[in-house]
C-alpha cells in the first residue's frame, strides 16, 4: 500500500481552516424528519462549474434488470469508461450532483461516464440501492464494447457511492466473472466502508464540519433499518468485512477532517492484504465531501484522480 498524506501551502491550510470553521457553524437539519429530508434534498453540496460536455439519461435492460443511467463522453476518442457511483448518505443525491466533476475527468482523461441512478433511503432501503448499482453495472460491462468501443472500466464512487462502488465489484467478482475482469480500478473517494462506524467516526465531535456523527448514525438507521452492530459487521453490508480478493488496483481519496477518515485508512490496508494494489492520498484540513466543494484542496485533489484514472486506462 502507498500512503501518501499530500502536500499543499501553508496559504492553503489556512484556507482551508477558514473553510471548515464556517461549515461547521452552519446549521443542519434532521433528515429523519420529512422536512428536514426535503431541505437537504433541495441543497446543493458541490460549488457551481461550468461544464462543456452534454450528459444523456438513458434507461437500459441487462442480466441483473433494468438499469437507468447519466453518461458524458467526450469530444474525442474514448480511451475507457468510468462507472461513477454518487454519494448522498444512501438517502440524498442524484447523478446530476457530479455533473462538473465527472465533466472535467471526461474531458481531462478522454474516458465516458456512466452515472448510475439508483433508488433513495428510506423510502427504499437496502438492498435497493445496491441492486440498481448492480444492474446498471451488469448491463454497462456487457455492453461497453459495443457502446464505447473499449473493454475497460474504472469503477468510481464517492462517500456512500464508494461503499456502493466496492459493493457492486464484490457482487460482481461473485456473481458475474466474466464482466468483473473488464473493470480495471477503484478510484473511491471519502468512502464510508464499516457500518458500525470506525475510530474516526464513533470519535467525531458534534461540530464536525458536513458530516456530523449523528448524521451518520441516521443516514445508516434509513437506509438499513434494523439491523444490529454485528449484522452492519457482516461483509455483504459493511465491505470492510468483506473478501476482497481479487480487486482490482484502487486509489483511496480522504480528508483528514473527515470523521469517515479510518474508512480509507483500513480499507486501503486490508485491499492491499488482499493482494490488491491499493493507494491511500489523505488530504490536509479537509472535510467529508471536499472534491467539487472547497476548492483549495478539492481540486488538487481531483486532479490527482484524473490523472490516476488516465494513467490507469493508458496501460492497456
Amino acid at each position: 500500500m502507498t500512503f501518501q498524506l499530500e502536500s499543499v501551502p501553508e496559504s492553503t491550510v489556512d484556507e482551508m481552516k477558514e473553510i471548515n470553521a464556517r461549515l461547521a457553524a452552519a446549521g443542519l437539519p434532521d433528515p429523519t424528519t420529512a422536512e428536514g429530508l426535503a431541505v437537504l434534498r433541495g441543497t446543493t453540496f458541490q460549488v457551481p462549474v461550468a461544464t462543456e460536455l452534454t450528459p444523456v439519461d438513458r434507461t437500459a435492460s441487462g442480466p441483473a434488470g433494468e438499469a437507468s443511467v447519466r453518461i458524458i463522453r467526450p469530444a474525442g476518442p474514448v480511451h475507457g469508461v468510468v462507472f461513477h457511483v454518487h454519494g448522498g448518505g444512501f438517502v440524498l443525491g442524484a447523478p446530476t450532483d457530479d455533473d462538473a466533476v465527472n465533466d472535467l475527468l471526461a474531458r481531462t482523461a478522454g474516458v465516458a461516464v456512466v452515472s448510475a441512478r439508483y433508488r433513495l433511503a428510506p423510502e427504499h432501503p437496502f438492498p435497493a440501492h445496491l441492486d440498481d448499482c448492480l444492474a446498471a453495472a451488469v448491463w454497462l460491462a456487457g455492453a461497453v464494447e459495443e457502446e464505447f468501443g473499449t473493454d475497460r472500466i474504472v469503477v468510481s464512487g464517492y462517500s456512500a457511492g464508494g461503499h456502493l462502488a466496492v459493493q457492486t465489484l464484490l457482487r460482481l467478482r461473485d456473481g458475474f466473472p466474466e464482466l468483473f475482469r473488464r473493470f480495471v480500478g477503484a478510484s473511491l473517494v471519502f468512502g464510508v466502508y464499516d457500518l458500525a462506524r470506525t475510530p474516526s467516526s464513533r470519535s467525531a465531535a458534534p461540530d464536525t464540519p458536513v458530516l456530523p456523527p449523528r448524521w451518520i448514525g441516521q443516514f445508516v438507521g434509513m437506509a438499513f433499518p434494523g439491523l444490529g452492530q454485528e449484522q452492519l459487521r457482516d461483509g455483504d453490508v459493511s465491505p470492510l468485512y468483506a473478501d476482497l480478493h481479487g480487486m482490482p488496483p484502487a486509489l483511496f481519496t480522504v480528508g483528514d477532517r473527515d470523521p469517515l477518515l479510518d474508512d480509507s485508512l483500513f480499507m486501503a490496508a486490508r485491499w492491499r492484504a488482499a493482494g490488491g494494489a491499493s493507494e491511500l492520498a489523505v488530504w490536509p484540513e479537509s472535510p467529508h465531501g471536499f472534491v467539487g466543494m472547497t476548492p483549495p484542496t478539492g481540486v488538487p485533489a481531483q486532479r490527482r484522480i484524473n490523472d490516476w484514472v488516465k494513467a490507469l486506462l493508458s496501460e492497456g
